[in-house]
C-alpha cells in the first residue's frame, strides 16, 4: 500500500523527481512513482487517484512543467493533501509552472514547494510531516533527521572556526 502517490506529467521529469523518492525511502515511506498527464491521460490520472485512495494513500505529490495542471487535476479529485512541484520545462524558467501550480481556486488547494530538485526534496519532507501526524515511527525519523541536520551545521561551523583560528 503506497502512502504517497508521486505523479509526473512526463518521464522527462524522472531525474528531477528522484530526490523525492530518495527522501521517502530514507524515511521508510512507501510510494508509487509514475507518469500521468492531466492533459494527455486525464482518465489515467483519475483512475490512479481513485485506486490509490482506496489503497490508503495519504498524500499526493504532483510534478509538472509548463501548463502544470497535474496537481490541480489531482486536487479536484481528492480530499487528501496534494503537493505540487513546479518543473522548469520552458523558456519561462519555471515561472509558468510555478504560477499554474500555486494559483488554485478556493477549496482546491495545492501545497506548492520550490522548483525542480529542491522542490522534489521538500515535497517528500512535507509529505512525511503530514504522515507523521498519525504515524509515530515517521515522526521519530523526522526528529532524528532534524537532529542530524543540526549536527551537520554545528560541525561545519566548528570546522570553519578551527580553520579561521589558524
Amino acid at each position: 500500500m503506497p502512502q504517497v502517490g508521486i505523479f509526473m506529467g512526463s518521464l522527462s521529469d524522472e531525474e528531477t523527481m528522484r530526490p523525492c523518492t530518495e527522501v521517502l525511502e530514507q524515511l521508510g515511506i512507501s510510494y508509487l512513482f509514475t507518469v500521468s498527464s492531466a492533459h494527455r491521460t486525464p482518465e489515467r490520472t483519475e483512475h490512479l487517484v481513485d485506486k490509490l485512495e482506496k489503497e490508503g494513500c495519504q498524500v499526493f505529490i504532483c510534478a509538472a512543467g509548463m501548463a502544470a495542471h497535474l496537481a490541480g487535476a489531482v486536487a479536484a479529485r481528492t480530499l487528501k493533501p496534494v503537493l505540487g512541484v513546479p518543473i522548469t520545462a520552458s523558456k519561462l524558467g519555471g515561472m509558468d509552472a510555478l504560477l499554474a501550480t500555486v494559483m488554485m481556486p478556493p477549496g482546491y488547494p495545492v501545497g506548492t514547494v520550490a522548483l525542480d530538485k529542491a522542490g522534489a526534496k521538500n515535497a517528500a519532507w512535507l509529505a512525511a510531516q503530514i504522515i507523521a501526524l498519525q504515524d509515530a515511527k515517521v515522526a521519530a525519523k523526522l526528529t532524528a533527521a532534524r537532529e542530524e541536520f543540526k549536527a551537520q551545521v554545528i560541525k561545519s561551523a566548528e570546522d570553519l572556526e578551527a580553520r579561521m583560528a589558524k
